[in-house]
């Protein structure tokens, strides 16, 4: 009897094992769903990239981080830098060094954890977020805008079109600092009265929507609004539940002007003297993140997870679009790139808000990233570029192609 007792105890301890093991897979299952299964109520999130492979060596740190730190000395002799700098591999940093005064007014430091304005560098982070829903099938790539912004009044404009800059739109900041019928420059513009304006202020385009390429902040305004729109949530909640607080962006925001415009660190021109805010300062999705070298490395990687989109999508984001005329400058999917006749590929994205300047540098070849952030202004800021050099074939020339946003 005591026998059958002990078998049928351990035949329903197997039985519970298995419920148990049934249960964890299917929870494996659902935390490994893809962007394209997750149910309509789940949005879709990055996700930090933990594979990078072996870690550098003592010595392979020490030899880049030398001729590194002697480019950063020859760019900024005498500590003259304003900013964040960063250069990392494998998701490992090799050289960081953080400079100058977030405040000039409380002598206020910059530090790893000071948040800059990213400037136009936002842009590569809204296509970020629209690439994932465009991953997790809420919206198409191909989509026309005026099927999600009803109001929106060009009908041959798509996402993508916005993301590669060839909507053939009109800069916002053109069409409502001229003319008070259009917009009263004494009120904060925002991206739903761009919007609106467009719509009932016979702003026309500036060229046929996909016949050229024309960079254009007005692109990243509307995908912000469909951002919005798709997520029914404000773009700086969408924001940071798709991209900042998953990946662990602890000091990444949007900017909200009433909340942030007297806490956030200042921009300056480049004698020192502060630039105010002024109507357009409102306006996000082109601009108006804020964020430091550190939580950028963590979102480059994440961008190189095979986790981002997938593969189709992914080769999609790295192709030219501007080819209207041969040249090595090209605008993929929310990145510029240059293209070499070697073959050899640069991907990049500079920015330039006021006196803040901004510079992301990705090399996925050799899983490099290259970080500069100012808020007093300077043009060698985009000087970091060369430093690819250090890691691949990039024949950059000296004091060329610096400035370009």
């Amino acid at each position: 009897m005591k026998m059958i007792f002990i078998k049928k105890a351990n035949i329903l301890q197997l039985l519970v094992l298995i419920i148990v093991l049934s249960s964890c897979t299917k929870e494996k299952k659902k935390i490994e769903l893809s962007d394209a299964q997750l149910p309509k109520s789940t949005l879709p999130k990055m996700k930090p990239l933990t594979n990078e492979g072996p870690k550098l060596t003592a010595a392979y740190i020490n030899s880049k981080k030398r001729l590194i730190e002697s480019f950063y000395n020859k760019t900024w002799p005498n500590h003259s830098a304003n900013g964040s700098f960063l250069v990392a591999q494998n998701g490992q940093i090799i050289y960081e060094n953080y400079e100058g005064y977030a405040n000039f007014r409380d002598k206020r430091l910059i530090t790893s954890t000071t948040p800059l304005h990213l400037a136009s560098v936002s842009k590569v982070l809204t296509a970020t977020a629209v690439l994932k829903l465009i991953n997790a099938k809420r919206i198409d790539l191909d989509q026309k805008v005026n099927t999600i912004l009803k109001e929106f009044p060009f009908p041959d404009v798509t996402i993508q079109t916005l993301l590669n800059h060839r909507s053939g739109m009109r800069n916002y900041a053109y069409f409502t600092d001229r003319d008070k019928t259009v917009w009263d420059r004494h009120n904060r513009l925002t991206n739903q009265d761009i919007l609106t304006i467009m719509a009932t202020k016979n702003i026309g385009l500036e060229f046929k929507t996909d016949t050229r390429f024309s960079y254009c902040n007005t692109n990243y305004a509307m995908l912000a609004l469909i951002i919005e729109k798709i997520t029914k949530l404000s773009y700086k909640e969408a924001m940071k539940q798709i991209i900042f607080k998953p990946l662990g962006m602890k000091h990444t925001f949007v900017f909200d002007y009433e909340n942030d415009k007297d806490t956030i660190a200042p921009s300056y021109k480049g004698n020192g003297v502060e630039i105010g805010k002024d109507y357009l300062d409102a306006i996000y999705g082109d601009k108006n993140i804020y964020s430091t070298p550190r939580d950028l490395l963590k979102f480059d990687r994440a961008r190189n997870s095979a986790a981002f989109l997938n593969s189709k999508l992914f080769k999609k984001v790295f192709i030219g679009y501007s080819n209207e005329r041969k040249g090595k400058k090209n605008y993929g999917l929310g990145i510029r790139m240059i293209n070499w006749e070697t073959g050899q590929n640069f991907y990049f994205h500079n920015g330039w808000w006021h006196g803040n300047t901004s510079s992301y540098v990705t090399l996925p070849k050799e899983k490099v990233t290259i970080i500069a952030l100012s808020n007093k202004f300077t043009t060698k800021t985009y000087k970091v570029r060369k430093l690819a050099m250090l890691f691949g074939d990039y024949p950059f020339h000296l004091d060329k192609g610096e400035k370009e946003e």
